[in-house]
């Protein structure tokens, strides 16, 4: 049995003296991608025929909008062809040994850190993360991939046997509990047979290799559909394709769509014949599948994460240069656009203007600008619908509240949107601490006492993440008890609220934030992607 490690691509170049050379792989990798997007036209992938739409969707790079390539906008036929496909592929696939399917997802980890710069380089320019953001994100999909082959061979398939043990004694009708021959039992998890796989556009390689392995490995087949609108990280789900086909999916196990979710989202929801959606994205979005799927009285299997609200509370015992830098990290690393990511922080009264200070110092240290060059912190936002979201949380703010720090749109030569880091003080009731934004906007207010601050941090609908700064044991112990959230940090230098590492932490929303309450990369995940079932053989 494979032992597992982390990637941890970055650390092991730098502990080496190697920074040189990551930046100069990084950069090769863009150069190398640039030359192969304009203008390439590329298709669906339907058990593995290249299938072309009606409709085709041009897809640009926030960072300058440059063209990444042409991408098929498919319908509803093309959606259920897809579903056909997987449900016959599925019959086979079930019946694979489980260690023939890890064997496989073992492979496509190995062919990710193959092409983990050149696959990196792709995020980065699709949707505008730097390139510690996206090395750091491939790494995690090939953590997914080698956490979850070793799962299921620990749980040997997760498959038990048991004996019940037989008695010479004999009776003239059964009942239970009557003495009767030896039976043999197996408890067996199986595959449910088709997930749609719906992925976002902030997590393109890590989250939809970590869903979609998870289908895969514990036997079912995959419709996966990157995110194809508004936000959209098409090349990087056509490279996912095309890696676990390299690595030996069978054809039709893991089908590839792009369209609007409106069609192929909507017509994988309504079908009878998908078994269950695994879907990362906004609670409105997660609450409306499950609604419609169950009013039309569809069974549906559904694993969801949908978004947060995240805290991190500052108590009058803590580090508070730690609690800038941690805060200024989660809040701001990718402009703000993750479901963990820092939006709103509580400060003890006592060093309010104290923390200001620190975390204003820290938010100006960030260079704002093209994320494939070395150096910037914040790139573009992803559209320009997130950039009215921040401009309206500005106007709001300065109506009901104050900018204490930023606030700006940022003109720097590219075509592409950027904006300021911002920090803004308002009071707890107003609804900028409660809406999910998913912007580079973190507000800010005070408390007096310990226990208002963790009654403000759970009064919201989410419970994805949460981080508390404390070096007072007790408050400590008060906030692991009582905060309701999935993940939670204590002193977190590196960030407050996000980069959960697997094997290490689950990633789990609690409330409004998830669904089963079990997370990504710990020992309950895999089980959501199968059904038990008792299998009992008397002799």
């Amino acid at each position: 049995m494979e032992a597992f490690q982390n990637e941890y691509t970055y650390r092991k170049f730098l502990e080496a003296g190697k920074e040189e050379e990551f930046d100069r792989r990084f950069d090769e990798a863009v150069s190398a991608a640039k030359s192969g997007m304009p203008g390439k036209r590329h298709p669906l992938y339907i058990g593995d025929r290249e299938v072309f739409a009606k409709e085709e969707i041009t897809e640009r790079s926030p960072i300058d909008g440059m063209p990444i390539g042409t991408f098929q906008k498919a319908g509803r036929e093309e959606v259920k062809a897809a579903i056909a496909a997987a449900n016959v592929a599925f019959k086979q696939w079930q019946a694979t040994p489980y260690r023939e399917r890890v064997a496989i997802i073992r492979k496509a980890a190995d062919i990710f850190a193959r092409e983990k710069f050149a696959v990196a380089a792709i995020l980065s320019i699709e949707n505008g993360k730097t390139r510690y953001e996206s090395v750091g994100e491939v790494d995690e999909a090939i953590d997914f991939l080698r956490f979850y082959a070793l799962d299921m061979e620990r749980n040997k398939g997760y498959v038990q046997k048991r004996k019940i043990a037989g008695t010479q004694s004999k009776v003239g009708a059964g009942f239970q509990g009557a003495p009767g021959r030896e039976e043999n039992v197996t408890i067996a998890m199986k595959p449910y047979g088709v997930f749609g796989v719906i992925a976002p556009f902030n997590f393109p390689i890590s989250i939809s290799v970590g869903m979609s392995s998870a289908a895969l490995i514990t036997g079912n087949a995959v419709i996966f559909k990157p995110s194809s609108t508004d936000n959209m990280s098409m090349l990087t789900g056509l490279k996912i394709y095309e890696i676990f086909k390299e690595a030996g999916i069978p054809s039709g196990v893991f089908n590839y769509i792009t369209g609007p979710g409106s069609e192929v989202g909507d017509e994988m929801v309504v079908s009878r014949d998908v078994a269950g959606i695994v879907f990362t994205g906004s609670r409105k979005t997660g609450m409306g599948m499950m609604l419609k799927s169950y009013s039309l009285g569809n069974q549906k299997v559904f694993v969801v994460e949908m978004g947060g609200k995240n805290p991190a509370i500052v108590s009058k015992y803590a580090d508070l240069d730690a609690a800038a830098t941690g805060i200024a990290s989660a809040a701001f690393g990718f402009d703000g656009q993750k479901c963990s990511a820092c939006s709103r922080v509580y400060v003890q009264e006592p060093i309010k203007e104290e923390f200001i200070s620190k975390l204003v110092e820290k938010m100006r240290s960030f260079k704002i600008g093209n994320p494939l060059q070395k150096g910037v912190y914040m790139g573009p936002l992803i559209s320009e619908n997130a950039y009215n979201t921040f401009a309206g949380a500005v106007e709001e703010a300065k109506r009901n509240g104050r900018i204490i720090y930023g606030g700006n749109r940022v003109s720097n030569g590219l075509n592409g949107i950027y904006a300021d880091p911002t920090l803004a003080e308002l009071s707890h009731g107003n609804h900028l601490f409660h809406e999910e934004l998913f912007v580079p906007f973190l507000v800010l207010a005070t408390f007096k006492k310990f226990d208002e601050a963790i009654e403000k941090a759970n009064d919201v609908e989410f419970g994805l993440t949460a981080g508390l700064y404390s070096k007072k044991r007790s408050e400590i112990n008060e906030f692991m008890d009582r905060i309701q959230a999935g993940v939670v940090y204590v002193n977190r230098e590196t960030s407050a609220t996000t980069g959960a590492i697997v094997g290490f932490h689950s990633f789990v929303g609690w409330k409004g934030s998830g669904l089963t309450g079990k997370g990504t990369s710990s020992r309950f995940y895999l089980q959501q992607f199968m059904r038990e079932q008792s299998e009992s053989v008397s002799k």
